[in-house]
């Protein structure tokens, strides 16, 4: 373990102290402390400094703290996003050289290997700053819910005059959450998957979202006939016609007549069948169907 490691340890260590005696000030300064420590990726993974800084933001009522130290995780988090240069401790290599000294003649010294430097998802979009909300820790559902409106949102490149994906997909998981009950039972997830096609497929309908035509609130409640693409759309519109003039068909066979007309409409637009309902002996039984207003009636 480097000097460094060492010192950003016991930094932490008092730092937890200091938030548990609610002692702001000090705390604060000594934020400041570890801001000006040689703080590489390697000693942030060794360390897990960024964990514990994000954890005491969350318990510290003091706000000033809490914001230097949301600054300062982002800080952190950038140098695992864009892969450090620092990730080698200049500090770390003269005890490379000693080790390669110290080897036996007849063994040839080992080849250092640099640490391995971690890296988001590269498919998967991930919140920066101060995620989840407070209302979301520990709702491992709903974060997870967060993550998969964001990843849609971001899917393909974004439009000119897009609104911030992080809040927007934070505002359309809420709204999602509060009008189904607020929990997360089936009727949410469903919502949720919905949403998320919806988004990957219809780029109109993300362009809207990601440029707050259409806003959070009324995206996390729209329906699926509203999410749907005007292909969809029109398909779907082909099909209720044609489902229409289908049963138009079946229930207007019949002879065409004017002998009778409709009480309803007063038309003689009409069709007739005539069905033996009962004895042989009696009268065929009369139904008639009205083509303008859809009325029927029946006589013997």
């Amino acid at each position: 373990m480097s000097s460094c490691e060492k010192e950003v340890k016991k930094i932490g260590s008092k730092l937890e102290k200091l938030i548990e005696a609610k002692q702001n000030d000090e705390a604060l300064e000594l934020l400041g402390v570890l801001a000006k420590q040689p703080i590489t990726v390697l000693v942030l993974t060794n360390t897990r400094i960024g964990v514990t800084v994000n954890e005491l933001r969350k318990k510290s009522s003091d706000e000033k703290f809490a914001k230097r130290a949301k600054a300062l995780v982002k800080e952190w988090k950038s140098m695992f996003e864009g892969g450090d240069a620092k990730s080698s401790p200049k500090h770390d290599k003269p005890k490379e050289k000693e080790v390669v000294k110290s080897a036996p003649a007849t063994t040839s010294a080992p080849t250092p290997t640099a640490p391995p430097v971690a890296k988001p998802p590269a498919e998967k979009a991930s919140f920066s700053g101060n995620f989840p909300p407070d209302e979301l820790a520990g709702d491992e559902i709903r974060i997870k819910a967060c993550e998969l409106l964001l990843t849609s949102l971001k899917c393909k490149p974004l439009p000119e005059g897009t609104h911030d994906p992080e809040e927007l997909a934070i505002k359309i998981e809420a709204k999602l959450f509060d009008s189904n009950g607020k929990n997360s039972s089936e009727k949410y997830k469903a919502a949720l998957r919905s949403r998320v096609f919806n988004l990957k497929k219809n780029d109109a309908l993300r362009e809207n979202v990601l440029t707050a035509v259409v806003s959070a609130e009324k995206f996390a409640v729209m329906t699926s006939n509203d999410m749907a693409s005007d292909e969809v759309k029109k398909l779907r519109e082909k099909f209720a016609q044609d489902a229409i003039r289908d049963a138009q068909v079946s229930v207007q066979q019949g002879t065409p007549s004017e002998m009778f007309k409709c009480g309803k409409c007063q038309k003689k637009n009409c069709t007739y069948t005539q069905l033996q309902t009962r004895s042989a002996d009696e009268p065929m039984t009369t139904f008639v169907f009205c083509l303008e207003c859809g009325n029927r009636w029946k006589f013997c």
